[in-house]
């Protein structure tokens, strides 16, 4: 079993930064792709950005290029996202998931995804 949270979420103006985290344990976090994604009432959820195990290979959302940053610290057991340049329409819950299968592919589609977390709210006022 693996259990993910997450934190950092909160309010910021348009034009600002936050920094997301997410805490791994319960299996070992070096053998995880990990993924964030967001949802809103109005919108699915939607792929954000992963990172490979290694953090070798990165993708982002076209959404979110050249504004955030996803990284890994494979001995803190842990998963970032760094927020720049933010849009209200960047408002969501964001989620961190791990895809635990051993693969070496970094999967846009939540269905590769199998744990998760309970989310963080972050609001971007205009």
């Amino acid at each position: 079993q693996v259990q993910l949270v997450e934190s950092g979420g909160g309010l910021v103006q348009a034009g600002g930064s936050l920094r997301l985290s997410c805490t791994a344990s319960g299996r070992t976090f070096s053998t995880f792709v990990m993924g964030w994604f967001r949802q809103t009432p109005e919108k699915e959820r939607e792929f954000v950005a992963g990172i490979s195990r290694n953090g070798g290979n990165i993708l982002y959302a076209d959404s979110v290029k050249g504004r955030f940053t996803i990284s890994r610290d494979n001995v803190k057991s842990m998963v970032y996202l760094q927020m720049g340049s933010l849009k209200p329409e960047d408002t969501a819950v964001y989620y961190c998931a791990a895809d635990a299968s051993r693969t070496i592919a970094v999967s846009r589609a939540q269905l590769a995804y199998q744990y998760w977390g309970q989310g963080t709210q972050v609001t971007v006022s205009s």
